[in-house]
């Protein structure tokens, strides 16, 4: 089992920064990809960002590439979402997620992680 607990979200004007982080702790030696997804009311699950956990190749939705930054520390099992430029249409509730396997044709779709986090609300106000 590996736990994951994010933090960081709030509420930011349009235009600001935020920095999400991802605690993961358990068996995070099985973890070979995290991400960040996003849920806003009444729509599905989305992907935003993933980064594998050796070699640290990294993927971004089209809407978030530029303006995201996702890394992690392996020392410290921790996972970052740097949110720069931030705008109204990214107000949503933000997952982490953990895989035990790595898949660039895969590694979007939510099926593919099997632990998330509880999640944290960013809120952009225009």
């Amino acid at each position: 089992q590996v736990q994951l607990v994010e933090s960081g979200g709030g509420l930011v004007q349009a235009g600001g920064s935020l920095r999400l982080s991802c605690a993961a702790s358990g068996r995070t030696f099985s973890t070979y990809s995290m991400g960040w997804f996003r849920q806003a009311p009444e729509k599905e699950r989305e992907f935003v960002a993933a980064i594998s956990w050796i070699g640290g190749s990294t993927f971004y939705a089209d809407s978030v590439e530029g303006r995201f930054t996702i890394s992690i520390n392996n020392a410290k099992n921790t996972l970052f979402l740097q949110m720069n430029s931030l705008k109204p249409e990214d107000t949503a509730v933000y997952y982490c997620a953990a895989s035990g396997r790595f898949s660039e044709t895969k590694i979007r779709k939510p099926s593919e992680y099997a632990y998330w986090g509880q999640g944290t609300q960013v809120t952009v106000s225009s």
